[in-house]
């Protein structure tokens, strides 16, 4: 259910955006052509076996992996886990242009489309990671549990070696400058999977559906880092996944960190060079 890749048509939106610019140094200029990081919406809809359809979210996302976008927002909202989705598609209504169909997925579902609260709004995301799910603690204790303890130990100098490979990892960014990324590594540093886009949370969402569509759920043994700071929703969505250590460049909020302790992630933020802050479950960082 991954997007295909390679060459996509004229009408398809792609990750990158090519644009003429003018380009002042000094005194002088010239006309060169610009790398963007493409922003275009997305609208997810489910259905049902009855017939019944509803958009449950429009959110602005850089165009690649957007069916893993689609399930990883599912899990991480508790609307639908890997074993209730049956298909996931581009909308084919013939009344769309051909760039609004590559704009709106359709997650078919097994089962009837959730009778949840969240369902009464449509989420309306973007790209700023602003509010893009449940809004508070209390709505996370109704869903979700502590992340078990379990037997992931990092050393300092692992945590050092990640912001590098996660950049290393980044190509559309490397082309463009203008993208989040998250990647998920191993416990000895690996990298798993990296996932790029213009808002951190989506990025975050594309691994958790990558690793839900293709049964890696719950990740209890990676460790997700990010390239920017640790917000709420990150943290909301790294719980939802199963991810006991979460790693970013930047601070992390007040209410990430109050989530990263009731729930027993471990927390690091400022992660540069060789210095960090463990903000919560310092006890899976040997040092």
């Amino acid at each position: 259910m991954s997007m295909p890749t390679g060459e996509v048509a004229r009408a398809r939106p792609g990750p990158i955006t090519r644009v003429r610019v003018r380009e002042l140094s000094g005194a002088s200029g010239r006309d060169r052509r610009d790398d963007l990081a493409t922003e275009e919406p997305l609208e997810i809809r489910l259905t049902a076996p009855d017939g019944a359809r509803r958009t449950v979210a429009i959110t602005m996302r850089t165009p690649g992996h957007d069916f893993e976008l689609a399930a990883g927002f599912l899990h991480g909202e508790g609307l639908a886990g890997p074993g209730d989705i049956a298909a996931i598609a581009y909308c084919t209504d013939e009344d769309l242009p051909p760039e609004a169909r590559y704009n709106t997925v359709t997650v078919r579902l097994n089962g009837p489309i959730p009778e949840l609260p969240a369902l009464d709004r449509h989420f309306l995301t973007s790209s700023a990671c602003g509010v893009c799910g449940s809004a508070s603690l209390d709505a996370l204790r109704d869903r979700c549990r502590p992340v078990p303890r379990g037997r992931l130990e990092l050393s300092p100098d692992l945590l050092y070696a990640l912001p590098d490979a996660l950049r290393r990892a980044q190509g559309v960014f490397g082309k463009t400058g203008g993208l989040h990324a998250a990647g998920l590594f191993a416990a000895d540093g690996t990298p798993v999977a990296v996932r790029e886009d213009v808002g951190r949370h989506n990025a975050v969402d594309k691994l958790t559906g990558w690793a839900a569509l293709t049964g890696r759920l719950p990740l209890a043994e990676h460790v997700l880092m990010v390239s920017g700071r640790a917000s709420y929703e990150i943290m909301q969505k790294a719980l939802a996944a199963g991810v006991p250590v979460v790693c970013a460049v930047s601070a992390p909020s007040s209410l990430a960190v109050e989530l990263a302790r009731e729930f027993g992630l471990t927390l690091v933020g400022f992660l540069r060079g060789e210095r960090c802050n463990v903000y919560a479950g310092a006890e899976r960082v040997q040092a």
